[in-house]
């Protein structure tokens, strides 16, 4: 029986680097599941984020802790601009 359960949730884009092994592996547990790795990895860090009592024990105590962002997040384009600006383009080209 796995151990992940994969739900849908609002996704954002990150880049991450890893091990080649843990890639790999990674993959394989993807395809065990028929699961995205995405999907994975995600669940796998929900996984470890509640079952470590340690780290509970830290969020208890600071809840509010600030700390720096390593984790590199990918922005996403304002959707509304990009079309009102690809709207533009086409029209320019039609004329």
């Amino acid at each position: 029986m796995p151990l992940l359960t994969v739900t849908a949730s609002k996704k954002i884009d990150a880049t991450l680097r890893l091990e080649e092994s843990t890639a790999k592996m990674i993959d394989r547990y993807a395809a065990f599941l028929n699961v995205s790795a995405d999907d994975v990895v995600d669940k796998g860090m929900e996984y470890i984020f509640t079952k470590d009592k340690d780290f509970q024990q830290h969020l208890a105590k600071q809840p509010d802790l600030q700390v720096p962002t390593s984790l590199r997040i990918k922005k996403t384009p304002n959707t509304a601009a990009s079309t009102k600006n690809g709207a533009k383009a086409i029209a320019s080209a039609a004329k």
